[in-house]
Formats: C-alpha cells, sequence, structure tokens
C-alpha cells in the first residue's frame, strides 16, 4: 500500500523544510503544494548548487517526479512565469510533470498596491506582494482565479468588479493612485500561457493518483504552524492555513490520505517581522546564531530574529498538526555554544529555561545519530522527550547528504 507523507513547518517558517521535502522526493510519485503565495521560499542546495524556489513544488528538481500547485496556493502569474523560465534555463523540465490547480486565487496589481500601503500604517510584517489580500478576496468570494483566464469574457467581468473595488479603497481610504482595469486585464491575459499549458483539474488527478494507481504523493506545506491565520500568534501571522487542516481544503483530499505527518523545526528558534516571540535573544547568542545560520530570508533577505528553543510552543505544534516524526534542522549551528538553552515553561510572560552544556565539535556532516557529541545526543534525546515525538530525521549541514535518519 502507498504511503502519502506531509512535510510542514513547526515554527514561525523558515525552518529548512525545502532540503527534506527535496531529499524525500526521490521515493514518491508526486509532490503538491497546498497554501501561501511567492512570499514563501524554499532554498535547497544540491551539490554545491543553490537554488531557491518561491511557488514551485520542492520536487521539480527530480525529473521524474510530478508536481502540484493546490487551490489553496494565491498566484502571481508573473512570479510563476519568471520561476519556471529560471528554471527551464538552468535545464529543468515542466512538460507533463507540472499542474496548477484551475481554483488557485490570482494575485492582481492592485493587491500588491493595497498590501504595500496598509502595511506601512499597521505594521503586520508582510513581505508586501499581495498575498494577503488576495487571500481576502478569495475569502469574500471575489477573486479572479487561474481557470477564469480560459474565458475571456468572464476574466473581464470579474476583473472589472475587482479592480474598482480595489480602486476604491486606494483611492478613497489610502490617497493612492487607482489602477487601469484595462492594463490589468492586459497583464493577466500575457501570462494565458501559463493557463493553457499547466490548468487542470488538479484534485481529480490527485484523486486518480491515490484511489486509482496507489501511488506515494508528498504534501508540501509553506510558512510555518505559528504563522496559521488560526493557530498562530494573530495578528502577526500570514493569511492562510499552514497547519495539518490546510492539507484537506488547500488540495482536496481528506485527511485518512495522509499517512505520515514530518513537522520541521530548527534547534533554535527564529522568526521573520513583527510579533511576539518569548525566546527571542539580543545578546551575543543571538548574533552568533544569526551569522553562523546565515538568518536571511530567502524571498526578502530580511534578517531574522534568532533565539532559543521554546519546547512548549514547539509541543502545541506536535498536537496541532498530529505530527509522527519531527526533523530537527540546523543542528551543526549550536556547535559552538558554550551554554544552550530551551524554554520549558512561563512564568507569566517570562520564559523558564532549561540550561544544557554546549558540545563544542563539529557535528556538520554527521550521518549517524551514534556518531555525534554526547552532549548533543542528550540534547536530541531531551527535545524527543519533552513534545512527545520521535526525532526521526536531524540535519547537519544545508546539503542532501547532511542528514541522520534515526
Amino acid at each position: 500500500m502507498a504511503s502519502n507523507t506531509l512535510i510542514l513547518g513547526l515554527q514561525w517558517g523558515d525552518e529548512g523544510k525545502g532540503k527534506i521535502v527535496d531529499a524525500l522526493s526521490e521515493e514518491v510519485y508526486a509532490v503538491c503544494r497546498f497554501q501561501g503565495g511567492h512570499n514563501a521560499g524554499h532554498t535547497i542546495k544540491v551539490n554545491g548548487q543553490q537554488t531557491v524556489l518561491h511557488l514551485t513544488p520542492s520536487g521539480i528538481l527530480h525529473p521524474n517526479v510530478n508536481c502540484i500547485i493546490g487551490n489553496g496556493v494565491v498566484l502571481s502569474l508573473e512570479a510563476l512565469d519568471k520561476e519556471i523560465n529560471d528554471l527551464v534555463d538552468a535545464g529543468i523540465n515542466f512538460d507533463n510533470r507540472f499542474f496548477v490547480s484551475s481554483g488557485c486565487a490570482l494575485i492582481l496589481p492592485s493587491h500588491i498596491s493595497i498590501d504595500k500601503v496598509r502595511d506601512k500604517k499597521e505594521s503586520i510584517g508582510t513581505t508586501g506582494r499581495g498575498i494577503g489580500p488576495s487571500y481576502e478576496d478569495k475569502i469574500a468570494r471575489r477573486a479572479v482565479r487561474l481557470g477564469d483566464l480560459g474565458n475571456e469574457q468572464i476574466l473581464r467581468e470579474k476583473v472589472e468588479l475587482l479592480v474598482s473595488y480595489h480602486n476604491r479603497l486606494l483611492v478613497e481610504l489610502y490617497e493612492e493612485e487607482p489602477h487601469d482595469i484595462d492594463h490589468v486585464i492586459a497583464e493577466l491575459l500575457s501570462f494565458k500561457h501559463l493557463h493553457d499549458k499547466y490548468c487542470t483539474d488538479t484534485q481529480g488527478l490527485i484523486y486518480d493518483w491515490i484511489i486509482k494507481e496507489n501511488q506515494s504523493l508528498l504534501f508540501e506545506g509553506a510558512q510555518g504552524t505559528l504563522l496559521d491565520i488560526d493557530h498562530g500568534t494573530y495578528p502577526y501571522v500570514t493569511s492562510s492555513s499552514t497547519t495539518a487542516g490546510g492539507v484537506s481544503t488547500g488540495l482536496g483530499l481528506g485527511p485518512k490520505y495522509i499517512n505520515k505527518i514530518i513537522g520541521i523545526s530548527k534547534a533554535y528558534c527564529t522568526r521573520v517581522g513583527e510579533g511576539p516571540f518569548p525566546t527571542e535573544l539580543f545578546d551575543d547568542n543571538g548574533k552568533m546564531l544569526a551569522e553562523i545560520g546565515n538568518e536571511f530570508g530567502a524571498t526578502t533577505g530580511r534578517p531574522r530574529r534568532c533565539g532559543w528553543l521554546d519546547l512548549l510552543a514547539l509541543k502545541k505544534a506536535v498536537f496541532t498538526n498530529s505530527v509522527t516524526d519531527i526533523c530537527l534542522t540546523k543542528l551543526d549551528v549550536m556547535d559552538e555554544f558554550n551554554s544552550i538553552e530551551v524554554c520549558i515553561d512561563y512564568q507569566g510572560d517570562q520564559p523558564v529555561y532549561k540550561t544544557f552544556e554546549g558540545w563544542k565539535s563539529s557535528t556538520e556532516g554527521i550521518t549517524k545519530f551514534k556518531n555525534l557529541p554526547l552532549k548533543a545526543q542528550e540534547y536530541i534525546n531531551f527535545i524527543e522527550d519533552f513534545v512527545g515525538c520521535n526525532i526521526s530525521i536531524v540535519s547537519t549541514g544545508p546539503s542532501r547528504d547532511q542528514t541522520i535518519h534515526r
């Protein structure tokens, strides 16, 4: 019986999901992305070459793996077109193996304008790429979707309605310039080739692959649990369901078809943008984590805030997602620390820490758990016991082969 696996982040995103999805993609028939937009960035390093993917599922780097962008994703056609062209130039083939849901809501230029001007006033810390406003219009049932490009008359009617609404917001509320509706329509139609080549009923494909063909699939999330619109640090969250429930809505399959759920967590914590971060460090340890871990956003280049691992938050994320296995990433970043702390409780708003003695030796590239320094093994075993979930994968470097499987 084929087995389907979900991979998602257990923190505020940037946990290193791309590498793990890429590594596991060799074993599956297809990799399916279920939410988010091009605000996500997966950095993958293979044979010394670094690739950053924003929309395309990580499985695209494997020539025999199919890839799906599901209906839960909001789509910038410009960003998708650029990414496909860049990958094709790098020798990646998309023909007959890349599929995009007709139900994907599109990001229009007016979404981006609203996102940028609003974030100046509200300081949520968005990427300004129109993701949030696009999700708002999707929920309000006025979105323009990828399938609409198949009928120019319907497309024109929908765009006129939506951009007229956006223009009222921009002019009357924010005192910004309106968008020319004809220009927006022309821009969308300039990407009609993406609709013609890749747009399909992706739920139907997934049904056939799972039910009729008994294929193994991999489901790939963007961002992380603590950015979930319902279960994250609201309002400093993303606009989609980043947790396990988002797979069912974002791809159109029921929970029983997910056999294994791998949650990705760094050996410490980071977050980008505004919002609460109880274990954030403002001292030399925080600077060390940022420098050694190269903590800068793959999409935006923004520096990430760094801090110690919060085990209470991690335990909650394990429960929220029904995690069966944890992958702990960036263990090697901790190699130079004299002592390492983890949050095990709170007194009011203040974290209560347990202190571990640092192992002060290199773990980079180690591929067997028994070869790790004993103090690193103790650190991992404590995390595992506290959150009540197996840490079955440990990443000891950015490359695909720098991984421990337990």
